[in-house]
């Protein structure tokens, strides 16, 4: 039986915007490669979207990536969440809970440009934010095909789920009154790395959820702060980025990311990010992951004209 957070959860209400998620995000680094698949279910609508995303240092829009295609306005399958295959070409297998998930992709127009098949496997618990999302390091091995070349996968990534009311509209992040933030974390080993959610409500980002382990001890966060301190003078897309953290347990670290690629999109109509494979070092630990900078829409476009107006 899979555990309840592996399947669909009852919408709470009746609002059209209750929305559950179910992203899985991986690398090549030695290729500099990131992948992710993202559905984006709306049950009380009877839609789905599914979002699956390639891209590499050489290309930082979805137009120009090695691969970008979002399809909106599925009809929900009538299958489980633990054992469903999306109309985009999303599959997904729960093999053991809370665990151990077979993921896949198949453009459904053009089979021979892309085909995925992986494998992730928790290296911890879930860690959750309240009782409607949670976040799962991992690590992913198996396969992705782009064209005529193929990529063999064996490296730390992550996954994320949740489900509550999620509104397309505001001037801040997810209905809140934050404009920007971050989405940033790291694996070393199933004993090092660290997980950072930060949001920005006026002085600078914060953190709000994640978690550090550091040689085997895991311990929830009681602070961060992150700071993007070079971007892009083309695109506004963040280059270097330092987090400050501290948990639970008292431990602080500086974890210093220099971001690798980027692609910049549009996840949800308000939600921008760029979302940039990382080389991070902490407490002389090297490891790769990712840093996102989250933008609403409106803060987006009020940001980046100023950047580059300023360029």
């Amino acid at each position: 039986m899979a555990h309840p957070d592996d399947e669909f959860h009852p919408p709470t209400s009746d609002d059209p915007y209750w929305t559950e998620t179910c992203w899985f995000t991986f690398t090549v680094p030695e290729r500099l490669l990131s992948g992710q698949l993202y559905p984006f279910f709306r049950p009380n609508q009877g839609v789905t979207a599914g979002g699956a995303y390639f891209w590499n240092d050489r290309g930082s829009q979805p137009w120009n990536g090695l691969y970008g295609k979002n399809f909106w306005h599925l009809p929900l399958p009538d299958e489980p969440l633990s054992d469903i295959t999306l109309p985009n070409g999303i599959r997904y297998r729960c093999v053991e809970p809370l665990t151990t998930y077979e993921i896949g992709y198949t453009d459904p127009d053009d089979g021979d440009e892309i085909d995925v098949s992986l494998t992730f496997t928790a290296v911890a618990e879930p860690n959750y934010l309240g009782e409607s999302h949670l976040d799962q390091p991992g690590r992913y091995q198996g396969t992705i095909r782009l064209l005529d070349e193929e990529f063999s996968v064996d490296s730390f990534g992550f996954r994320d789920r949740s489900w509550g009311i999620r509104p397309q509209f505001g001037q801040g992040l997810a209905g809140s009154p934050a404009m920007c933030g971050g989405y940033s974390y790291a694996t070393a080993s199933a004993d090092d790395g660290f997980h950072a959610i930060t949001m920005d409500f006026g002085e600078g980002c914060i953190g709000i959820h994640g978690y550090l382990v550091r040689d085997g001890e895991w311990s929830k966060l009681a602070s961060a702060q992150r700071e993007v301190l070079e971007r892009d003078a083309d695109t506004g897309a963040p280059l270097r980025v330092v987090i400050d953290l501290t948990d639970e347990a008292g431990r602080d670290i500086r974890a210093e990311g220099r971001c690798r690629n980027r692609i910049g999109l549009h996840l949800n109509p308000n939600l921008f990010t760029w979302n940039c494979l990382t080389e991070w070092t902490f407490d002389g630990v090297e490891a790769w992951g990712e840093d996102h900078d989250n933008w609403s829409a409106p803060a987006a476009r009020r940001f980046f004209r100023a950047h580059l107006a300023g360029s």
